[in-house]
């Protein structure tokens, strides 16, 4: 993507539209706290909002504060992630909410740095949680966004799989000056790139900047990384096997025996196999049996 001058005509169009249609989400309300916005933005990682709303609406019931979820037990935090995908990340916001409470007294920090050094906390996160919780300036780069851009400025029909230097430069010569312009411009072109610019259907009859936007122009060419990107099914992959094994643990009421475990997949290496990673990963527990002529079992961790 070349770097482009910052447009104020493009930037101004985009968070007009954006006044007009932007969703009534809970983590935008007045009322949002900088936790609220840490965690929706931990949640929305890979999982559609129609998801995440309900999900976020009763995490932050049981748990309002990083204090709360740093003192909750592990496995309510799992039972509660339920089917959100990747469960890794809920152990990440319980970590990131005890580091909240060891080093900034239980409040989100609003300084990159040391949003930067929570764990699971990456560059985007910092930028949007910045921009979002605390209405600072910041390069908000998330999957819409890079593909508003992609589009609009460098005239391909998605970013490239990596994020690039020029991506980044480009990104950051059209964010406004102001902290309230600059947090408004990250909200409303992650808007655009959610509901109109999207990536399979793009809603080009209703682009407030489809006269402007350099892939129309160019006649909507194809996908120039396509050979590049990698796509895996899920039926059969590891995914699935322990999604099926973690929905067995948050619904058991107590420990499960293996031989109940074996019963979520017929394939018993690839089965172990997915048994040992959740181990590894934190999110179960394994226990010996008391006698040699007794099973193990398996339950989330306290």
């Amino acid at each position: 993507m070349p770097t482009a001058p910052a447009d104020p005509a493009l930037v101004g169009t985009v968070v007009a539209w954006f006044d007009e249609h932007a969703r009534d989400l809970p983590w935008r309300a007045p009322d949002r706290t900088p936790w609220g916005v840490l965690v929706s933005e931990v949640m929305l990682q890979q999982t559609p909002v129609v998801r995440v709303e309900p999900a976020w609406r009763a995490w932050m019931s049981a748990w309002p504060t990083p204090a709360d979820l740093a003192a909750a037990p592990t496995a309510d935090v799992l039972r509660a992630w339920d089917r959100l995908g990747y469960p890794r990340r809920a152990l990440r916001l319980q970590e990131c909410a005890r580091a909240i409470v060891a080093r900034h007294g239980g409040e989100v920090p609003d300084d990159e740095d040391a949003l930067l050094a929570l764990p699971g906390i990456g560059s985007y996160t910092a930028a949007a949680v910045r921009a979002f919780a605390f209405g600072r300036r910041s390069v908000v780069l998330d999957t819409n966004v890079r593909r508003v851009l992609a589009r609009t400025v460098g005239g391909s029909a998605l970013p490239a799989p990596s994020l690039t230097a020029a991506e980044v430069r480009t990104a950051s010569a059209l964010v406004p000056a102001t902290d309230d312009g600059a947090a408004r411009w990250a909200a409303a072109s992650m808007e655009l790139g959610a509901l109109v610019c999207t990536a399979r259907a793009p809603r080009c009859e209703s682009c407030p900047v489809a006269s402007s936007c350099a892939w129309l122009a160019a006649g909507r060419p194809g996908d120039e990384h396509h050979a590049r990107r990698r796509t895996q099914a899920w039926a059969g992959t590891d995914r699935q096997v322990r999604g099926r094994i973690m929905a067995l643990l948050r619904e058991a009421l107590g420990p499960v025996p293996q031989h109940a475990v074996d019963q979520v997949w017929p394939d018993a290496a690839q089965r172990a196999r997915c048994v040992d990673s959740l181990v590894a990963d934190g999110l179960v527990a394994r226990h010996d049996p008391p006698s040699p002529d007794a099973e193990p079992t398996y339950s989330l961790p306290r």
